[in-house]
């Protein structure tokens, strides 16, 4: 299914276009690559809002090494006072320490919610995403208490719409029990029958998917090199790259899909905005698959 349409209500709402950016790796290529030039990054956040670029995922622990500077810190500094149609989406739930990664208790995303908005400058979160697990979902994971204690401060005007991610059609059950979901951020891979069910109870419940990792490894951090090629195949169609394919892909899966390719680099970000010009056919989208 292709769509045309270019923005989204996100929590029905706040207008943004579908085509966002994703901060992570303006500190570093990925979780556990080399370190980024600030300056650097500073020019790509302030480029993207030039670009039309609305809608800015983050996360408090998106850091410099522990206890550095987080991107937070990165777009307060190049954006604000920030623009009136700008909507940051943050993620809260994950603990990293020199031990390892573990799960925020209830009690705890109170203190991590505050961070993000101190480190951001804001009085109230647009969206927060309730992120479980690292890289696999965590089958049968009560998320039913976290999630109470997000809407709790959604009720208390801190937060404006609540999200999940890493998450199955289980967890969305059970968060919906409790408060309204505005959107959903998993990794992406269109052949996992799980992903189409939240797929399409997002287009039906007009909850926004938001997939990661659209042409990145997979969960365990391997490359899928026939998923490449087929990318590479489409992209020399087009006179596009691989990764102008992979976002127009997105945008092409539903109305309610949106798309938030990170880099740190000012002309990686040119290219990915581009690709809202690309139009895939419906070959190019079956060859995808």
């Amino acid at each position: 299914m292709t769509t045309t349409s270019t923005t989204f209500a996100l929590g029905g709402d706040l207008q943004v276009d579908r085509l966002g950016f994703g901060t992570i790796r303006l500190v570093r290529n990925g979780f556990n690559g080399p370190t980024r030039d600030r300056e650097t990054a500073l020019v790509v956040l302030r480029r993207a809002v030039e670009l039309g670029v609305n809608h800015i995922d983050t996360a408090d622990f998106y850091r410099w090494g522990d206890g550095g500077p987080s991107v937070n810190d990165l777009l307060r500094e190049a954006l604000h006072p920030y623009p009136e149609d700008l909507v940051i989406a943050t993620k809260v739930g994950p603990v990293f320490s020199p031990t390892g990664y573990s799960e925020a208790a209830p009690g705890d995303l109170r203190a991590q919610v505050e961070a993000n908005l101190q480190a951001l400058g804001l009085d109230r979160l647009d969206l927060v995403y309730l992120r479980i697990g690292y890289l696999q979902v965590p089958h049968g994971d009560l998320l039913a208490e976290r999630f109470e204690a997000l809407a709790a401060l959604r009720e208390e005007g801190l937060i404006r719409h609540l999200g999940l991610s890493n998450v199955d059609a289980g967890h969305l059950d059970e968060a919906q029990r409790t408060a309204p979901v505005a959107a959903i951020q998993n990794l992406f891979n269109p052949t996992d029958p799980d992903e189409a069910v939240l797929l399409e109870r997002a287009n039906t419940q007009q909850i926004a998917f938001v997939p990661f990792g659209t042409l990145g490894s997979g969960r365990n951090g391997e490359r899928d090199t026939a998923r490449d090629a087929r990318y590479a195949q489409v992209a020399g169609r087009h006179g596009a790259t691989a990764s102008q394919v992979a976002v127009a892909q997105v945008l092409a899966l539903s109305p309610t899909t949106l798309t938030i390719p990170g880099t740190g680099s000012v002309a990686h970000l040119e290219e990915n905005v581009a690709a809202r010009s690309l139009t895939l056919t419906e070959e190019d989208l079956r060859a995808l698959r």
